[in-house]
């Protein structure tokens, strides 16, 4: 089958826009990635893979080699095959686009993302509103609000942190396309409406409420500041712009909080109560309601998770067991709360080092550890900001375990990766920021 270089192009960079405004519907983002597969197994002529570029795709697909390498250690093959295939999609991104990077069009595909996720956003804030508006009408008179981020996100069918993992880096990627039009000669309509896109995708930060994606967001803008001021050229704008959108932001946040009082509890006190109960989660009273999601649950149960993977060392207890196997142990060590509601690790690299020993968390730090390094080297500032993002959300979560966050980050730093290829060989496409 024959097709021209353009459309090529166009169909290929189509597909991967699609693909990452679809990321958070696991159904329909897996039709299209199996589109996109079979696109490029039709046309797989085009693909031109070279050796100095092999280690970067097997670093990419790393977590999916750790699966297969240590597969015989899963106690059940076919939940060992499905946890295989979650992270398939590591394989065969890093082929297709690494294999076509001088076709990426990575500027345009960022700023259309970050457009298009936050209309989506915007329907599903505004049918929230339609549908529900006995629960919306709930929050805004303050009831039940530590419900309301996983509420919203359950309607869309994704876990709240996971969804505002997501959202934040749009949010901060929103704030870099304002800054870089403020330097432009762009009409003020579309400063304007980048700015409205900034205000909106930040306002979805908050209303999904997850404490570690609002860090990582307020970060985003700080080092997205940084870069472009480095750059040294029209620093004296980037920096009054710059602080006119953290002024923004900041009305935004204080709005929101005045009509969301359990946001100081959330992030004040709630964070750190009942410290002295690590691994006593039982004496607390009612720990479902007072430290579900508290830091006391979390290192409860890191120490447990930590406990069970030294005595599995080296190799660990397998893939597929990973969490059977610990809520084995939340029962053997009498932790009620923590059997009854299973909880997962909740640590990317505890997570590892459970189901395959020593070599796990080297893997987890190999694979978001190269984010850092491209971004470094390109000197990109989202870049370096999702790197930052993927990098302590696996610190309280553990995001290679959802398709979510697997597709999520395969798909980007696949893109990071073409993109910081095209700057070493000059092959940069021309974008329009409009």
């Amino acid at each position: 089958m024959k097709i021209s270089e353009k459309t090529f192009n166009k169909v290929l960079n189509l597909l991967l826009f699609i693909i990452a405004i679809t990321l958070i519907f696991r159904k329909l983002c897996t039709i299209f990635l199996i589109v996109f597969v079979v696109f490029n197994l039709v046309f797989y002529k085009k693909i031109k893979i070279t050796k100095s570029q092999l280690p970067l795709l097997l670093i990419i697909a790393s977590p999916f080699l750790m699966e297969l390498l240590f597969f015989g250690r899963n106690d059940s093959y076919a939940l060992g095959l499905k946890s295989l295939e979650k992270s398939l999609s590591l394989l065969f991104l890093p082929v297709f686009i690494i294999g076509n990077y001088k076709r990426i069009q990575f500027v345009s595909l960022l700023k259309a993302y970050c457009l298009g996720t936050t209309i989506i956003m915007l329907f599903f804030f505004i049918q929230f509103i339609v549908v529900y508006p006995e629960v919306f009408a709930k929050y805004l008179k303050g009831i039940d609000l530590w419900e309301m981020g996983y509420v919203f996100a359950n309607n869309m069918g994704i876990h709240a942190p996971a969804l505002n993992m997501h959202l934040a880096f749009v949010a901060f990627s929103n704030f870099y396309f304002l800054l870089e039009s403020s330097k432009s000669n762009v009409c003020i309509w579309l400063k304007l409406r980048d700015l409205a896109f900034f205000i909106f995708s930040f306002f979805f930060v908050l209303f999904v409420n997850t404490r570690i994606a609002l860090l990582a967001t307020l970060c985003g803008f700080i080092i997205v500041i940084y870069f472009l001021i480095s750059k040294k050229f029209d620093a004296k704008r980037i920096l009054v712009s710059g602080l006119v959108a953290f002024f923004l932001a900041g009305i935004v946040l204080f709005l929101f909080v005045q009509k969301d009082p359990y946001m100081k509890e959330k992030y004040t006190t709630q964070i750190f109560s009942h410290m002295d109960k690590v691994g006593k989660l039982d004496e607390i009273d009612h720990p479902e309601i007072t430290v579900f999601s508290a830091l006391v649950t979390r290192v409860s149960i890191w120490k447990s998770a930590w406990e069970l993977s030294l005595k599995n060392l080296p190799f660990g207890v397998g893939a597929s067991d990973g969490k059977i196997e610990l809520v084995k142990y939340f029962k053997k060590t009498n932790q009620v709360f923590l059997a009854k509601y299973e909880f997962p690790t909740h640590n990317q690299f505890l997570d590892f080092l459970l189901k395959f020993g020593v070599l796990g968390p080297i893997v987890v730090l190999s694979y978001i550890g190269f984010i850092g390094y491209v971004g470094v080297k390109s000197k990109n500032a989202v870049v370096f900001s999702f790197f930052f993002l993927f990098f302590i959300s696996n610190l309280t979560d553990d995001f290679l375990l959802r398709f979510d966050g697997i597709v999520f980050s395969g798909l980007w730093i696949c893109l990071f990766t073409a993109y910081w290829l095209q700057q070493k060989n000059n092959s940069v496409p021309e974008y329009n920021l409009q």
